[in-house]
């Protein structure tokens, strides 16, 4: 878990700069993209990323603005895209700003379970990676070119000069 504040911070940047490259890479089309009639779709996953990351902070004892409309999903991957931008930013700024390296150790409960505010913050991170593997797949299905996160994706290996691994 994180011992302090700029260690989270370092780590929720890198992993939302990674969420954001998969919400830019939508499409208004894409979003109706699901695995079967009773899975979620990309875009309310993605909005599910998006709406509620304000909520799990408020939960966590962090005071930021709720996502407006947060139940009415958006018909424009742009607006889905340009709201995390914002929720991001504010993520890191409301951390860094309302808890301090002393106050990660603190205990919380959360959704009924006793937890150190350092497990919060790492459950909101895994919350987001979760999620951005599900759209991944969603968005090979939709056509999508999926940007790579921690190393290139089939369509970047050519950019670097190498050959996509065949497995």
């Amino acid at each position: 878990m994180y011992t302090s504040i700029s260690h989270f911070i370092d780590e929720w940047n890198q992993e939302a700069a990674s969420t954001q490259k998969v919400l830019d890479a939508l499409t208004d089309e894409s979003l109706q993209q699901k695995v079967s009639p009773e899975d979620r779709t990309l875009g309310s996953i993605a909005w599910h990323i998006v709406s509620s990351t304000p909520g799990m902070l408020i939960e966590f004892g962090v005071t930021v603005e709720a996502v407006k409309d947060e139940n009415a999903i958006p018909t424009s991957a742009r607006e889905i895209a340009e709201t995390f931008r914002n929720v991001s930013a504010n993520t890191s700024e409301a951390v860094e700003k309302q808890w301090t390296d002393q106050t990660l150790s603190e205990m919380k409960n959360v959704f009924g379970m006793e937890m150190q505010k350092s497990v919060t913050l790492n459950m909101l991170i895994k919350h987001i990676v979760h999620h951005r593997g599900q759209m991944t797949v969603l968005m090979r299905q939709a056509g999508l070119k999926v940007p790579g996160i921690y190393g290139p994706s089939r369509e970047e290996w050519s950019q670097i000069g190498m050959e996509a691994p065949s497995i």
